[in-house]
């Protein structure tokens, strides 16, 4: 069991609210910035994108209640990602989004992470995620490896479920200072075991930021977000 202090470390990592019948993971990178997997942003039954009125950010969100609540302005996909595309190297790849929070988050106990290239093959990572056997409190998972690096796609030993989409995974300098260097796109198998996929992150958060400049994803307005029950979704099944 995870103590209050270790808690305490990821409260920059939040529960991603989508319309009030799922969720995903996501993390604060800056005060008003939070990174997560752009397939947690579209409608699996409609493949239409969520309206930003029905995403909500809880912060460190823990047990019924979170450290911040944030409604967003504005959520932007990679621009190469295609929701509606073959489950390949080019999705996974490109599957990660920036959320724009209405207000930014300005609290001492919640920092940003600072984000670092991508891993090296044999490099020991880790993934703090709201999975559909945490989902009312963060946590880092036992640290696993980093198995390949194929097509701008890490291939991961991390183990994970629903509601781990848009996790931030996770290295640790010589300090132990968590900074973040790729995000879950995928649960997969490799040779029988299962793995998890996640974007190289460098390339695509470049491209990402570049499109946020440009004013991509500016709406009108925002509406209240309506109360919902909340079930589990998650990463999409792939192979590698």
């Amino acid at each position: 069991m995870q103590s209050r202090e270790d808690g305490r470390r990821w409260e920059a990592v939040g529960r991603l609210e989508i319309s009030g019948v799922a969720f995903c993971t996501g993390a604060l990178i800056e005060p008003d910035l939070v990174l997560t997997a752009a397939h947690c942003l579209f409608d699996p039954a409609t493949g239409a994108a969520v309206p930003t009125e029905d995403i909500q950010f809880l912060a460190g969100w823990r047990n019924g209640r979170a450290a911040a609540y944030r409604r967003v302005r504005r959520a932007v996909s990679h621009p190469a990602y295609d929701f509606n595309g073959p489950p390949d190297a080019s999705r996974v790849r490109n599957d990660i989004a920036l959320i724009e929070l209405q207000h930014p988050i300005r609290n001492n106990a919640i920092k940003p992470f600072v984000t670092d290239h991508r891993p090296d093959v044999g490099d020991n990572v880790g993934v703090v995620s709201y999975a559909f056997d945490r989902s009312e409190a963060p946590s880092l998972q036992e640290t696993c490896e980093v198995m390949s690096r194929q097509d701008g796609v890490l291939i991961l030993s991390c183990s994970v479920d629903f509601g781990a989409s848009g996790s931030p995974v996770f290295s640790f300098g010589d300090d132990g200072t968590p900074q973040i260097v790729s995000v879950v796109s995928a649960k997969a198998e490799a040779d029988g075991r299962p793995v998890s996929l996640g974007t190289a992150l460098e390339a695509p958060l470049r491209d990402l930021r570049g499109a946020l400049a440009r004013g991509a994803g500016l709406a009108p307005g925002l509406a209240r977000m309506q109360a919902g029950n909340r079930n589990e979704t998650g990463a999409k099944f792939v192979r590698p």
